[in-house]
């Protein structure tokens, strides 16, 4: 096989990862989530993580957040790097700068508190009067379909009513980058295409930077480029429909689940140079042990 290579865009960054590993577990029992992730977001663009459960999407998106602290490597949002900013100034990144929908909506609430309510108290850092936070939240509400249950406590909401709720709170202050875990999990079609329409609208009028992780082709689809995550590893990046495996600072590269009947893990090939970039070619080993006798 043929391998041709596509450099990364340039531009400023919105998010910066560069070899950022995180290791869970005490000494003797340690599981590595993420394994050295390179990854720049652009500003202004959207992205979506794939990959299998467990590849250790959620951990990166987390990390993203600031909620957890890198095992080595670094993490840079709006270019200010999060290993350097203490407890106070993440929580107020966070509130000003970075809408977060975790995968658990009744996380991202206040139960006992109203629909609109719990969008004022999210705008409460927002520098507006209090008439334009009322009329944001009467916006998003409407937005997402819950304008008729403005009053109702969100604790007594359905579970894709807190979904749409929970999307409307993470971006109730405009945030510059928009993390969401599974943003249309629990949703009808109709609701969930609400919620991607909602995404994009923000992304396109605000310039709101978005990361979602997702196993939902719709939401993949419309925001464009998608990073797949295996094994803690970003296996390969889509662009325009276009699937491109993304080769490490180690060199190594992962294949595609889908070619290793050609190549299965384990095997050995030659890398030769090709006037198209690099050529693969599996090795008989068989063949090649016989030659050595």
């Amino acid at each position: 096989m043929t391998v041709t290579g596509l450099r990364p865009d340039a531009d400023s960054a919105a998010v910066r990862c560069d070899n950022l590993v995180h290791v869970y577990g005490t000494p003797g029992s340690e599981v590595a989530a993420l394994r050295g992730v390179d990854l720049t977001v652009r500003q202004g663009e959207m992205v979506a993580l794939l990959g299998p459960s467990g590849a250790g999407k959620t951990t990166l998106l987390w990390h993203l957040a600031g909620l957890l602290r890198p095992t080595a490597g670094t993490v840079e949002i709006n270019g200010r790097r999060l290993t350097e900013l203490g407890g106070s100034a993440l929580a107020r990144l966070r509130l000003e700068e970075v809408g977060l929908l975790l995968q658990n909506p009744a996380r991202n609430l206040l139960p006992y508190q109203s629909a609109a309510g719990n969008l004022l108290f999210a705008q409460a850092p927002a520098r507006r009067s209090g008439a334009a936070k009322r009329k944001r939240a009467s916006h998003l509400l409407d937005t997402v379909g819950l304008a008729r249950v403005a009053h109702q406590r969100a604790g007594r909401l359905s579970g894709g009513e807190q979904q749409r709720l929970a999307l409307a709170i993470a971006l109730a202050n405009e945030p510059r980058l928009l993390l969401a875990d599974e943003p249309t999990t629990q949703l009808d079609p109709e609701s969930a295409a609400a919620v991607i329409e909602l995404i994009r609208s923000a992304n396109a009028s605000e310039g709101t930077t978005v990361v979602a992780v997702t196993h939902d082709p719709a939401v993949a689809s419309a925001l464009g480029r998608t990073i797949t995550i295996r094994d803690g590893r970003v296996g390969a990046e889509g662009r325009a429909g276009q699937e491109y495996v993304v080769v490490g600072r180690d060199g190594a590269l992962q294949l595609p689940p889908e070619l290793f009947d050609l190549l299965p893990p384990g095997s050995l090939a030659h890398a030769v140079r090709h006037d198209q970039g690099v050529l693969l070619r599996r090795v008989n080993t068989d063949a090649a042990d016989e030659d050595r006798q």
